[in-house]
């Protein structure tokens, strides 16, 4: 829960500490190495209703960890959009730059934000992801607020 509001967290992907989730891609059930990045719900909160997304990368890009990628506005926050993780980035969701209300409307499906080849090793488990929640849950309810200094 995020004070009254229920933050979905499912267990059928991970998590960046940058609240994005993570989903390998598979094929004939095998893995790619493709992974699926989009909003967690915890970050759709934060965010509010998002009316502007922009990337500063091109896809096929190589990028390194907390690299900065793009850009996203909305009605509570403008903010830089960061790596998740060091790989190249293989496909942007290029209908969410017409029209980003799909990251609002359904984050976990028709709002995922690209893809990446590379190791996501270091993303945290769903379990791990909750725990990293309730830890900076007190910062995020002053930001929520408006009050961050």
């Amino acid at each position: 829960m995020m004070g009254k509001f229920e933050a979905r967290v499912p267990r059928d992907r991970r998590y960046a500490q940058n609240h994005m989730w993570c989903q390998p891609i598979q094929r004939d059930q095998l893995s790619t190495g493709r992974h699926r990045f989009g909003f967690s719900a915890y970050a759709v909160r934060l965010l509010q209703d998002v009316y502007f997304l922009e990337w500063s990368v091109d896809a096929g890009a190589a990028v390194l960890f907390r690299q900065e990628i793009g850009s996203i506005e909305s009605s509570k926050a403008e903010s830089a959009l960061f790596a998740p993780m060091t790989g190249r980035i293989t496909e942007f969701n290029s209908g969410l730059l017409a029209d980003p209300s799909a990251i609002n409307l359904d984050n976990y499906g028709a709002g995922w934000l690209f893809d990446m080849q590379g190791d996501a090793g270091s993303t945290l488990t769903a379990e791990d992801y909750v725990t990293y929640l309730a830890d900076v849950w007190v910062e995020a309810q002053r930001t929520i607020k408006g009050q961050l200094h």
